[in-house]
């Protein structure tokens, strides 16, 4: 099983359709965002997820001020979560945070086999103590580089990808 990962694309629209472009063509089982979409406007870029039939969960970032909108218009999408949120998919324990600062603790903990963050706008993939994941910044406005990971959940091995 793979899940694909995007975070921080911070209503930067021509990266956004393109990520979720990748996405759809690559048809991962499960879509995930690690937050910081901003406006809920961007719910409409994600139709090739939901047009390809993949499920989706999400988590507010910092800068998701509007809440109550993006879950509304996200909700034909998937649910967007409150941060932090733990749940199981392919058989494994996944955390899905945004910011950084408990990530080192939570992977420590033994909870979790894989912990997914966002928030630095830096790749991050670590193997130890658990997989460790950022799959960097979605919208390429701070390191140049738009990215999104894909990480298999039977291997537990991480491609990021440059879109």
């Amino acid at each position: 099983m793979v899940l694909g990962l995007i975070s921080d694309t911070h209503d930067r629209l021509d990266k956004l359709e393109q990520g979720v472009a990748l996405l759809a063509t690559r048809r991962p089982d499960l879509v995930v965002h690690a937050g910081d979409f901003i406006s809920p406007f961007t719910a409409r870029y994600f139709k090739p997820v939901t047009d390809a039939g993949l499920p989706f969960v999400g988590i507010f970032g910092n800068n998701d001020g509007e809440r109550f909108g993006l879950r509304r218009l996200y909700e034909h999408v998937g649910v967007i979560h409150e941060d932090p949120h733990a749940f199981e998919f392919g058989g494994r324990r996944i955390l899905l945070t945004h910011k950084e600062i408990l990530v080192d603790s939570l992977a420590r903990s033994g909870d979790y086999d894989i912990v997914l963050y966002g928030h630095t706008h830096r790749v991050d993939v670590r193997t130890e103590p658990c997989l460790i994941v950022n799959p960097g910044e979605g919208c390429g406005w701070l390191t140049g580089k738009a990215t999104l990971a894909f990480i298999d959940l039977d291997a537990l091995k991480t491609e990021i990808v440059e879109f």
